[in-house]
């Protein structure tokens, strides 16, 4: 005799049949079943891949944006590649001047109303027979009245003449309690080395009968951070006094492509984003044919013993990640104190682009605190 099954019982059979026979989500660590197929074919491929001693090959991928930034952060890290700043390749002198002078005069625009908001001061000046710009803060507190800070912009010695150079010293002003010096240095086509490292040393020069130097501390991003340690090497070798403290922020310390993020960040930092852009063009229209390797170029060459205490500044995608952290090592091997912060999700100098970021804010607070540290009064 047959059982007769019923419709509703022949349901929950098939039901419970197709769930034994499929891993549930719980046993495949939340995935579905087919995430551990991909993974495992992933994983045979780049195992393959990767059998033997050599370079790393990776994965195409696509890397989201960080949730664990800040909102105005995160919308600089979505934002796309700066077009025509981070690949321009001019073909003249000409051509290098009119794109330098456009992207100057945006940049200059756009700093009046952030000093305004900030409540920072800024006032034309000829320092060294170099024109420079004295930026002070609404309020400068009691322990910095007797202070000097000396900022060297940024831009690849090519790009931030002019109050388009100031941003950073207005930020290091306004959050930090500093008066700041931020002078406008020659760069190519027309003035290429040493042009811009002797207008640093005109400037400092100067700076030092202002203030004691045990008052002061030199601080740049980028290009700026390199030439603060240029500036540092040269003032020991003219046998200048030294600053009391440095801040070399993510500092383009090797004009050659040496690094590790220089490949593991290229195309994920959205500012510069590879050395094969804008960099490779004006290392070369800088040096002007001298060794890119000289230590007053690629000032990570050259002797950090005896040097002031630094603070180094860098993020995870940044593209001189490695070059920050090569420099704040061999800091560290000439037995200098030195301290290293690195954000979360930032590219390349990021941290001076949104002036009302909190992490903006918590960059240049740290710097101001390693200041206090050990600056005089």
């Amino acid at each position: 005799m047959k059982m007769r099954i019923s419709p509703r019982r022949a349901f929950i059979s098939l039901v419970l049949t197709a769930a034994l026979a499929s891993p549930t989500r719980a046993q495949t660590g939340g995935r579905p079943a087919d995430h551990d197929s991909d993974f495992a074919a992933l994983e045979a491929r780049e195992n393959a891949a990767n059998a033997k001693p050599g370079p790393r090959t990776v994965p195409e991928r696509s890397v989201p944006v960080p949730n664990t930034v800040s909102p105005e952060l995160r919308a600089d890290i979505a934002a796309p590649y700066r077009v025509p700043n981070w690949n321009a390749n001019p073909k003249s002198a000409a051509e290098w001047k009119e794109l330098v002078a456009t992207l100057a005069a945006r940049g200059a625009a756009a700093q009046l109303p952030i000093r305004e908001r900030l409540g920072v001061t800024m006032e034309p000046t000829v320092i060294g027979g170099v024109k420079a710009f004295i930026l002070t803060p609404k309020v400068i507190p009691p322990a910095n009245r007797n202070r000097l800070l000396v900022h060297v912009h940024g831009g690849g010695y090519v790009y931030n003449p002019g109050e388009a150079g100031t941003g950073e010293a207005t930020l290091m002003a306004a959050y930090g309690g500093f008066e700041v010096i931020s002078f406008d240095y020659r760069m190519p086509p027309d003035h290429p080395y040493p042009a811009a490292i002797d207008d640093a040393m005109a400037v400092w020069k100067e700076a030092v009968k202002m203030q004691k130097p045990s008052n002061m501390a030199i601080f740049g991003t980028s290009t700026g951070g390199a030439m603060t340690l240029a500036m540092v090497l040269r003032a020991r070798q003219e046998h200048l006094p030294l600053p009391a403290a440095i801040a070399p922020g993510s500092p383009w310390s090797d004009l050659t492509e040496t690094g590790d993020t220089y490949k593991t960040n290229e195309w994920l930092d959205n500012v510069i984003v590879s050395y094969g852009g804008y960099l490779s063009h004006a290392a070369l229209l800088y040096a002007n044919g001298h060794d890119l390797k000289d230590p007053q170029l690629s000032p990570i060459y050259g002797d950090f013993h005896g040097f002031p205490p630094a603070i180094l500044t860098s993020g995870t995608r940044d593209l001189f990640l490695s070059l920050t952290v090569l420099t704040h090592r061999k800091l560290r091997q000439a037995g200098v104190e030195a301290a290293l912060q690195v954000f979360e999700g930032m590219s390349h100098a990021q941290y001076t682009f949104d002036p009302y970021a909190p992490e903006t804010k918590e960059v240049f607070t740290e710097i101001a605190s390693f200041f206090d540290k050990h600056l005089g009064k």
